[in-house]
């Protein structure tokens, strides 16, 4: 088995796209996870997060603020084209021959996803605090207020799945000599097959050794007629 160089640019391209092994790596389900629980998000927001009251202005059902609904939508809609720019990037990942390149992307991955991480943090506090702060009265017929817990329930679901791939980014930056943490691709096997390589020596016999980087051993053996020959005599008196 060759050995990694750094970020896995060494096995760039040797290995065919498998989408069982790439859909099922973990790394990819957090990101479809993310992907939709950010559409939940703005849908909930957009479908049922106004409401009309005597008056043709609606209103967002967080104590009528607007900022809230619209900080919901906006950070919802940026994750949700940000976990499909990062899903493409995930599969065109192993193709890139260049360690710069490789490096830049899980960077990029790494700061998107703690921002992203931070933003929905930010989203629940201040969704859940103004849902609080809203009075029954300004909510006719509970009107908007199960799509508002379910707003609130996956942003906070969206903070974990985000810290868990900023987590992710982070260990694959820290250790980017190892080829199995950058790609969804892991390293092929030794076959089972695999033949010793044998290294003779000068009697006959055979030393295995199951090793391919082992140097072979010394051949040369010592003749002992050379020895009496080479062995000095000493002066006669």
């Amino acid at each position: 088995m060759e050995s990694a160089a750094a970020y896995g640019a060494a096995k760039a391209g040797r290995v065919a796209f498998d989408p069982v092994a790439f859909f099922t790596h973990p790394r990819t389900v957090l990101r479809l996870m993310s992907w939709v629980f950010s559409i939940v998000v703005f849908g909930c927001i957009v479908n049922e997060g106004y409401i009309n009251i005597g008056s043709e202005r609606l209103l967002c059902v967080f104590n009528n603020n607007a900022d809230a609904c619209n900080y919901g939508i906006t950070v919802g809609v940026t994750c949700f084209l940000g976990s499909i720019c990062f899903l493409i990037l995930d599969i065109y990942f192993p193709t890139m021959s260049n360690v710069r390149d490789r490096r830049r992307a899980v960077l990029v991955d790494l700061i998107f996803s703690g921002v992203s991480s931070f933003l929905w943090f930010v989203g629940f506090c201040f969704l859940a605090n103004q849902w609080q702060a809203t009075s029954p009265d300004e909510l006719p017929l509970a009107q908007g207020s199960d799509a508002a817990r379910a707003t609130i329930a996956f942003c906070f679901f969206s903070i974990l799945t985000w810290a868990v791939l900023t987590l992710s980014a982070l260990r694959r930056f820290l250790t980017g000599s190892n080829t199995n943490l950058f790609t969804w691709q892991h390293l092929e096997p030794a076959p089972c097959n695999a033949r010793a390589t044998p290294y003779p020596i000068a009697n006959g016999a055979t030393i295995v050794t199951t090793n391919p980087y082992q140097a072979p051993p010394f051949t040369e053996t010592l003749d002992p007629q050379k020895l009496t020959q080479q062995r000095p005599m000493a002066p006669a008196f």
